[in-house]
């Protein structure tokens, strides 16, 4: 089991923010380990003055083609760059250097696959119930994705924990939410243009059970860890 051997850095009153699929990350025509990223990106990104690492595609996911997307297993560390250790190496090398790591979440949306992803899970509270909504409003027509039910307690429970469990036993500084957006809107963002009109951001087209889970992690990862830096990406 590896022990972290450099603490977290403070938060810096300006953020420099280097995105980074590692994978993506190397040279030869192969997917990239968490180690080599450490060892071989991360000298070259602190080089060039940056202060903080976000990372995507590290949560599980089946089809690599999504840039690590459509989770599959929100709890699992992505096995095509290497191991949970080989993970927490990379966090701990990035912090020696002086760089914050950030995490690329996804929990707007989870993969449509049944075999290998939660859809079609129960969380046993009733009959039809599952960690999606049901019908066409559980269905992300765009990303062939589900789309998490905010107001199950369940769920809320299951994605919380999930934020715990990557600060803590990875150590990571906080967290970038992917597709806000369509979390927050009945509509998702699709074929919607906003105008600056107050009711166009909070209306019935609002999704509040999502703004509610926004603001419990927000809360949570702050308890947590006071310093955390935590983006909402809103496309």
């Amino acid at each position: 089991r590896y022990v972290f051997k450099h603490p977290r850095l403070p938060k810096p009153d300006a953020p420099r923010i280097y995105e980074a699929h590692v994978g993506m990350s190397g040279e030869e025509p192969e997917v990239s380990t968490y180690r080599e990223f450490a060892d071989n990106v991360l000298p070259r990104i602190r080089a060039n003055n940056y202060n903080t690492v976000q990372l995507m595609a590290i949560m599980e996911h089946s089809y690599y083609a999504s840039f690590g997307y459509h989770v599959t297993n929100f709890f699992a560390v992505s096995s095509r760059s290497g191991t949970p250790e080989d993970l927490k190496y990379l966090v701990d090398k990035a912090h020696s250097l002086g760089l914050r790591v950030l995490m690329d979440v996804v929990h707007s949306h989870a993969s449509n696959n049944v075999t290998d992803g939660l859809n079609g899970y129960d969380v046993g509270q009733n009959t039809h119930e599952s960690y999606f909504h049901t019908g066409d409003r559980g269905y992300h027509k765009l990303w062939d994705s589900r789309l998490f039910n905010y107001a199950n307690w369940e769920v809320l429970r299951f994605l919380l924990s999930n934020l715990r469990y990557w600060m803590d036993e990875f150590m990571f500084d906080g967290f970038r939410f992917d597709g806000v957006t369509s979390m927050l809107y009945h509509h998702h963002g699709i074929n919607k243009g906003f105008t600056g009109n107050y009711k166009e951001y909070f209306s019935l087209d609002t999704d509040v059970d999502a703004i509610v889970y926004m603001m419990l992690a927000n809360h949570l990862m702050h308890k947590l860890l006071p310093e955390a830096t935590i983006v909402a990406e809103d496309v």
